[in-house]
Order: structure tokens, then sequence, then C-alpha cells
């Protein structure tokens, strides 16, 4: 069974090309069946059964979480269980399309409602915190300057900023070929403030990050490697504590701030998305909300009836 599991993530990683977090995601969920289903005896793909399907996940609703409290009472999530039956219906879709499984018993299984987060952005003043330069000028502060200009400014997911390369960089004409999920390629335009931000990193930051062994990537850590995402998000975390912002910041916010703040100054919902990469309209949708909640709160704030 675990066999068949390594196959599919395979084919996630070289004939879908999904990220690396979508992969682990899926790994983590279908793990979580596999240790279910040796408990419960089953140990070959085409005896399980859509009853077994349901029971795993009706135990999996019940099971409590591992807190490292004692007696704790919480459970799962309802974006768990989510995330367990789509990774579930997606193996077997897999499975079945390859001629593996003769049946697909994971396309009954319905996927429980999950609710849409309203994303989280900065303000402006916060932006303008975040985005004066911090002195004295090091190769440090000048890439993490050119990565929260460039997040800013694009929308760049985190694994974008983080494998974003040189010969992806059009710097003269204002924009960047960005490679986003699924392999999707997009062009992204690069405001004026973030091309100076970019450039005096190019010229006096990277230079001195870079070793005989050093990739193309346009940002390198102190020991001229390409980031980790954990090492990028602690930079960004840095940045934005010492810019006086007291709530927790995470790199997306930079996405949101950017989404948001390009609709709140009229700009239209299908440019959004193109740039945002996103490839249904529904997922863009989610900005509308966060906009009309800004105006709520300005007409609440200062309209004399409110």
């Amino acid at each position: 069974m675990q066999n068949l599991v390594e196959d599919f993530l395979y084919y996630l990683r070289h004939e879908r090309g999904q990220s690396e977090k979508t992969q682990k995601t899926y790994a983590a969920q279908l793990n979580s069946f596999l240790k279910w289903a040796e408990k419960h005896r089953l140990t070959d793909w085409k005896a399980v059964k859509l009853s077994d399907l349901m029971a795993f996940i009706e135990d999996e609703t019940r099971r409590p979480l591992k807190t490292g409290e004692r007696n704790s009472a919480r459970k799962p999530s309802s974006e768990t269980i989510y995330l367990e039956i789509a990774a579930l219906r997606a193996f077997y879709k897999f499975a079945e399309n390859e001629k593996i499984l003769a049946a697909n018993v994971a396309e009954n299984l319905s996927l429980p409602r999950r609710w849409k987060r309203l994303p989280k952005g900065l303000t402006t003043r916060e932006v303008d915190s975040l985005l004066t330069p911090e002195q004295p000028a090091t190769p440090q502060t000048l890439c993490d300057q050119a990565i929260i200009e460039l997040g800013y400014a694009s929308g760049l997911r985190l694994a974008e900023l983080r494998g974003i390369r040189l010969e992806q960089l059009h710097l003269d004409g204002g924009f960047i070929n960005v490679v986003g999920k699924g392999n999707k390629e997009r062009v992204v335009p690069v405001g004026k403030k973030a091309i100076e931000a970019i450039e005096r990193y190019l010229n006096s930051g990277r230079p001195k990050l870079v070793t005989p062994k050093t990739p193309a990537n346009v940002f390198l850590t102190n020991r001229g490697t390409p980031f980790a995402a954990v090492t990028m998000w602690k930079r960004i975390k840095r940045r934005a504590k010492n810019a006086g912002i007291a709530r927790n910041i995470t790199p997306h916010m930079l996405r949101h701030s950017f989404a948001t703040h390009l609709l709140e100054n009229g700009a239209d919902l299908r440019v959004i998305q193109e740039l945002l990469g996103h490839a249904n309209i529904s997922t863009t949708e989610v900005y509308t909300h966060v906009a009309g909640e800004r105006l709520r709160d300005i007409h609440r704030k200062f309209h004399p009836r409110a």
C-alpha cells in the first residue's frame, strides 16, 4: 500500500508539477490512513471499501489532537478532515486513471464545507514602515529590502520569492517571469521602487554573498545559498519587528496587501487574478470581502449617523 502512495506522490511531483507543500500535505494525510488501515488489518488497496474510508473519517473526527496536554478535548479541525478526504479522492482518481484500481471507491466521499478565511493584509501605514530601508546598508539588509519590495510590488508567493532566478528578471522592461503553482508561468509587472531595491541589492549586496557553489537564485542567505521557507519567513518577521509592527506578520501578508490595495484603488478583479496566478476567479473573489469590510469600518468610523 505504501508503494502505491509513493507512486502517487511521484506523479504529483513530476507529472502534475505540484508544489512541495502540496506533496507533503498529501503524504501526511495518506500516511494517516495507512496507519489506520494497518490497525484494521487492511493490507491491499483493492480490499478497501467505501465503508472503510467512511469509518476512517469518522474515527478522525473523534481523534484527540496531540497537543502535549493530558486529556485534551481538542479534535481535528474541519480543515484537516477536508484535506484527508481531498487526498484520498485525488489518490483514488490517480489509481483509477492508471488502471491500478478497478473502481474509485472514494468518489462518493463528500467534502465538508470549507470556510474561507479572510486574508489579513497590512495597512498602508504598516507597509510604509516595513518598506523604510534599514541602516546601515549591508548585503543582508539590501537583500531583505529587495525581498519585501518585490513581495509587495508583485504579490509573489513565498515559494516564488525563494525560487526566482536571475534569468527571470527583466528589470529594464519593468517585469519578471514567475513560475507558480503547477509550473504555470506568468508575467508580473514590477514597480519602480522595487526595481530600484533589486538593482541596489544586485549591484552592492548579492556579489558579496556569492560563493563558487552559489546557484542563480536572486535572493541568497549569508552563506550564499538559496533561502529555505522558514529562513525567509524569519527574515521578514524580524524586519517587521524592527519596523515597530507589533502584530504577527507572515510572508503571505505582503501578497494579501498587494491584492487588497489594488482592489481598493480600483483595479479590475480579473487583472488581480492574473497577477496573483489564481486558476479560478473564486479564489480571488475573497478580496472583495476584505475591501467590503474596510468600507464598512470607514463608514462606521466617519459617518455621523453610523
